[in-house]
């Protein structure tokens, strides 16, 4: 059932080296549940991009601590999914993910892109989907290419495929960076609508705090840990008001 899905990590972190230089990610406790919202900040390089490619299943933690996905009758440990092939069936299955970037298939219409997560997910809402372009400001580039789109409406075609599905879980990696602010609002709202309607567990990373503080939600920031330094980074996960202590 939905309202028992959640996503907990409790001491997980992340690794990146590079020759002498490496960077690490540690998340402390984390737990985004059916219909939570959380609203992630953090500094420029303080990691929250692969923060967020962790919860989404695009990259594997390092070994420890606790990473598990319970969603309808499921209950898996991601620390040991069964591989590349398990993590990207879950993914199609119960995430929507937004990527700073758009992430769109090129070859692709504006309509077949949105309707590609319909598709892994195994379902078929046409109606919803139409609900979505219209509340984005798509109708009428269905036949589009992305490479005909505007960066903030291939954003925009981002956000409705991570919707169409329902997903249980959404991730959000600064999803509004394009958008006017007309559009910012109204795509932050179904953000925020598929948690109190539709019953998912949503993240949303953002540099604009004023938009955040615009929506009620759970605030956590990543932050530099003492004798962070050039070469050797690392960042820690903590509820808002404590990093700002």
């Amino acid at each position: 059932m939905a309202a028992l899905a959640s996503l907990r990590l409790e001491d997980v972190a992340v690794t990146l080296s590079d020759g002498d230089r490496s960077f690490r990610i540690s998340t402390g406790r984390l737990e985004l549940g059916a219909g939570d919202i959380i609203g992630l900040s953090g500094g420029s390089g303080t990691g929250k991009t692969l923060l967020l490619e962790v919860l989404g299943l695009l990259r594997q933690p390092d070994p420890g601590g606790a990473f598990v996905l319970r969603a309808q009758d499921l209950s898996v440990d991601l620390h040991a999914t069964g591989g590349a092939s398990r993590a990207a069936e879950l993914r199609g299955q119960f995430f929507g993910f937004v990527p700073q970037t758009g992430g769109l298939l090129p070859f692709l219409t504006v309509a077949e892109n949105i309707a590609l997560s319909q598709q892994i997910a195994g379902i078929s809402d046409p109606q919803w989907i139409t609900e979505l372009t219209s509340r984005l400001g798509l109708t009428g580039l269905d036949r589009l290419t992305p490479s005909a789109l505007s960066i903030g409406q291939r954003q925009r075609v981002s956000i409705a495929r991570a919707l169409a599905h329902r997903p249980v879980f959404v991730i959000a990696d600064e999803p509004t960076a394009a958008l006017d602010p007309e559009a910012a609002m109204a795509a932050m709202g179904l953000l925020i609508e598929a948690a109190e309607r539709g019953g998912s567990g949503v993240i949303i990373s953002s540099h604009d705090i004023g938009l955040l503080g615009q929506f009620a939600m759970r605030r956590v920031h990543l932050g530099l840990a003492p004798g962070s330094a050039e070469g050797r980074v690392h960042s820690v996960l903590a509820p808002l008001q404590e990093a700002a202590a």
